[in-house]
Order: structure tokens, then C-alpha cells, then sequence
């Protein structure tokens, strides 16, 4: 059961579509306009890790940077601004008031520290 994405030509948002097969016909319209002047979109998908894979990532001297790289509030929140810009989603305003309270020193709001 496929998830397809579409971005809206007139809009730019991205629609999601779940269909029942592969072979099911998908007649797009934009979720947030209404247009069905679609372009269908590479989907972005997961990957599970294990911890010794994570470890194996994160250890010393690899490319990858460490844990203590994100202590750093300038630095906190840049992996989720790439990933937005990366996957040409734009990024809801919660998440930018999130990520700017957190580098200014405040807590985000919803999470005890």
C-alpha cells in the first residue's frame, strides 16, 4: 500500500496520496488549493539503525560529527533545517519558533528539561 507525493504547480505544497496498489490510478489534487496541476515527487523513506551502527557512525575521527557537536546551541536544530530544505518541504513555524528558542537559551515549548 504506496504513499505517493505530489507538488502542487500552482501552490508549491506537497500532497500525500495512499492508494490500495501500485496499479491503483491516482487522480492528484492539491490538499492545501485545490489545483490538479500535479507533479508527482521522489517520496523520502526511513531507515531503521542498530546502536552498534549508530556507534560505528558517531565514532572518533569519523565524518560524521558527535553527540557533544549539538551542545552547541548555535548548532542545535540544523539537521532538521537541512532535512526541510533537502526534501523541499517547507518548515512549519512551530518548528522555527522551536529551533530559535532553543539557540536564544529557552526551553521549546512541551519539552521539561
Amino acid at each position: 500500500m504506496p504513499i505517493y507525493e505530489y507538488r502542487c504547480q500552482d501552490c508549491g505544497q506537497v500532497s500525500s496520496f495512499f492508494v490500495r496498489s501500485i496499479s491503483s490510478e491516482v487522480t492528484a489534487v492539491c490538499s492545501h488549493c485545490g489545483s490538479s496541476d500535479m507533479a508527482r515527487r521522489m517520496s523520502s523513506f526511513a531507515m531503521g539503525k542498530t546502536v552498534a551502527s549508530v556507534h560505528e557512525q558517531f565514532a572518533p575521527g569519523s565524518e560524521h560529527r558527535s553527540p557533544e557537536y549539538y551542545q552547541d546551541p548555535r548548532n542545535i536544530g540544523r539537521n532538521v533545517e537541512s532535512a526541510f530544505q533537502k526534501f523541499g518541504v517547507e518548515m512549519p513555524q512551530s518548528v522555527r519558533d522551536n529551533i530559535d528558542a532553543a539557540r536564544s537559551g529557552e526551553t521549546p515549548k512541551g519539552l521539561d528539561l
